[in-house]
């Protein structure tokens, strides 16, 4: 987003309510909402809902273009192909590392609340898992075979592939890829004026989003899933609090408060949207106003929008100890390091298949021998563990783009007097 945008904005939220405050007064009026129309739920699925389904469909409509566009802005920007290396060595050391200890954090409170877990009869038990990829397939499923292709299906992954290829292209180009940075910029500017046009719409969308939600799973969420719910906001909140609280301190000089306050439009819509790539343009605003720099935001971001998954891997360690213990199972030492790196490279392997989180978790169960059919015990309520999840995925997304940002920064001046 440009200067003169981003000025624009912040006279706007001077003259009136701030998105972030907007936002959270949504939020408030759907939880109040949605408990009143509990005995109403055809009402909010029918009329409200809908609205915000279009909300929703306008924001997947501008994601493709803005990942393709902002990842190709951000890779010429540097006009250094081993720069981009660095900035994605650096990323994809930090998320891979975030996530194993997302994972292990969230099996270890778990373990706090096994107590508690009851034993289910759990012989009506049924849940279908979608098709987990084989991992040549994952690596296959990587390329495109057709530009378009990858676009009209939503696969992420593959097009992060094409914009990492296509700026690269520009920059051997050398002088002669100057056009062709201007026109990818102009588009991404384009790209962005239409998504902050459809942003003004959030607070509507997330009243909408989230009044049927409190409708339909209000009652359940004080009921026997609470404490599973429980255990898992808290391992929200501490790897939230502890892990990014201390990686943007020591790698990025830069308060937790400061980050956390300035996260607060993008935390509170990924809450209520439980959309990563939705909240993209927030967080990417977010960031810069933080100090990232937009080379870095351009890149950082899309890719963890996509691979980036703290939230999901606590739900999975959190959900196979529920299971398990619903099952009378008692997991092994063996079967909790299984559960961290299967929950770890899924993160990865899952990023393009719809309902990753509950692939991911088809996965981990499979992969320690637990039933498939435990996933229905959670399914119910995983739009309520999938709000914070995202909310932890894209904060994380937001912290490794403060941190890259700083590293290359203080980098420079050491190259320039080698």
């Amino acid at each position: 987003m440009d200067n003169n945008s981003k000025q624009n904005i912040v006279e706007t939220e001077k003259k009136g309510l701030s998105l972030a405050t907007q936002i959270f007064i949504a939020l408030a009026l759907a939880i109040v909402a949605g408990l009143l129309l509990q005995n109403a739920v055809w009402f909010a699925e029918e009329y409200i809902k809908p609205f915000g389904t279009i909300f929703l469909n306008l924001v997947k409509f501008i994601i493709c273009p803005i990942v393709l566009f902002s990842i190709m802005s951000g890779v010429v920007s540097m006009k250094d192909i081993r720069k981009v290396g660095v900035i994605g060595g650096i990323t994809l050391i930090y998320y891979f590392f975030t996530t194993a200890i997302a994972i292990s954090s969230g099996l270890f409170i778990a373990n706090f609340f096994k107590g508690s877990f009851p034993v289910l009869t759990t012989s009506s038990l049924s849940y279908e898992a979608g098709q987990a990829p084989a991992p040549m397939e994952v690596l296959v499923d990587l390329f495109p075979s057709n530009f378009l292709v990858p676009v009209s299906e939503e696969n992420m992954l593959q097009v992060i592939i094409m914009a990492i290829l296509i700026g690269f292209s520009v920059i051997l180009l050398g002088p002669k890829g100057e056009k062709a940075i201007d026109g990818i910029n102009v588009l991404n500017d384009v790209f962005m004026k239409c998504m902050e046009l459809i942003l003004k719409l959030s607070p509507i969308g997330v009243f909408c989003l989230l009044t049927p939600v409190v409708a339909a799973n209000g009652a359940v969420v004080i009921g026997s899933l609470a404490k599973v719910l429980l255990a898992a906001y808290i391992s929200y909140v501490l790897h939230a609090v502890i892990v990014y609280s201390l990686t943007v301190s020591t790698l990025a000089k830069i308060s937790p408060i400061k980050f956390f306050k300035g996260m607060m439009p993008a935390i509170l819509f990924a809450f209520s949207s439980a959309s990563s790539v939705g909240t993209l343009p927030i967080n990417m605003e977010c960031t810069e106003k933080l100090g990232a720099s937009r080379e870095v935001s351009s890149f950082v971001l899309p890719l963890g929008a996509t691979i980036n998954m703290d939230g999901t891997a606590i739900y999975q360690g959190v959900c196979a100890i529920f299971i398990a213990s619903c099952y009378g199972i008692n997991l092994t030492f063996s079967q909790i390091i299984t559960i961290v790196v299967t929950a770890t490279l899924a993160s990865v392997g899952t990023a393009g298949v719809p309902g990753a989180g509950m692939v991911m978790l088809a996965m981990v169960l499979t992969s320690v021998g637990l039933p498939v059919d435990g996933i229905a015990l959670v399914a119910g309520v995983d739009r309520i563990f999938d709000m914070g999840r995202t909310t932890l995925n894209i904060t994380g997304d937001a912290s490794c783009t403060i941190i890259v940002t700083h590293l290359v920064n203080n980098w420079k001046p050491k190259k320039k007097s080698a």
